[in-house]
């Protein structure tokens, strides 16, 4: 445990449904998710309901009852993907990728990587038939109020989110701790080397090797970078003192 923070001590599952299962495979073979999946922290996956079909031609799709555009995923071959995805698990948690779902944040992917098991689906079309969701989901999840042609680019996102925070998927386990929106706000700026180029120079402060005002100017400005961008995060945020009195600092500052 990091801070308050819970990590998962073995090898977390993921199956995900997709029809397009090569896009999901093939993007977890670099970095850090790669080397778990290597590694075997995570087990990944896919299966494709045009397995589960019975239509001689593969079809998982027709017209939506009462009208309208496009076409809809069939309930049948997704539920029996589903329903294979879960065989010898003893927790499987769905969760189906959907515009209409709950909203996808950090605290979300702390949740989720204290499953054992989770089963992402990936719709296609206009989306799948309400009785998937009836019989079959645990929960609808939403990456942004914005539409996008499937749900596998979504399920990525999950995936590699919810991963970073399994025991053992990152080399330093305070990276973590560190990451934008873990304590609330986004992340102060960082600098490497050169010290001195065309582009600017580091920040004097970072050099000084002073650790306890370097920590108190990289809360600074987390504080002003948040109140700048996503000032919905800071009014939400329970604030320190120490923070309270760097975010009345930054007001003086920005009057003057």
């Amino acid at each position: 445990m990091l801070n308050g923070l819970k990590t998962i001590k073995c090898c977390m599952r993921f199956d995900i449904i997709s029809l397009f299962p090569g896009l999901i495979k093939n993007s977890f073979q670099h970095g850090v998710i790669g080397k778990a999946l290597k590694d075997s922290k995570i087990v990944l996956e896919t299966l494709n309901p045009r397995d589960f079909t019975e239509e001689i031609n593969g079809r998982i799709d027709d017209r939506p009852y009462g009208g309208g555009p496009g076409m809809v995923m069939q309930a049948d071959p997704l539920i029996k993907a589903i329903r294979k995805a879960k065989e010898n698990s003893n927790h499987p948690y769905v969760i189906y990728m959907s515009p209409q779902g709950r909203h996808f944040n950090q605290e979300k992917a702390i949740e989720f990587s204290e499953k054992e098991h989770l089963v992402i689906v990936c719709g296609r079309y206009e989306g799948i038939d309400q009785r998937v969701l009836d019989k079959e989901v645990d929960e609808e999840c939403s990456i942004g109020e914005f539409v996008v042609s499937g749900g596998e680019i979504p399920a990525l996102l999950v995936m590699d989110s919810t991963s970073r925070v399994i025991e053992g998927v990152l080399g330093d386990p305070s990276s973590v701790m560190k990451d934008t929106f873990n304590d609330g706000l986004l992340k102060y700026p960082q600098y490497t080397r050169p010290e001195k180029s065309c582009h600017g120079d580091v920040p004097e402060i970072l050099l000084s090797g002073n650790h306890h005002m370097i920590k108190k100017w990289q809360l600074k400005q987390s504080i002003s970078k948040t109140r700048k961008n996503r000032p919905d995060l800071l009014k939400n945020k329970e604030l320190t003192k120490e923070e309270e009195e760097l975010l009345e600092e930054i007001i003086r500052e920005e009057k003057n």
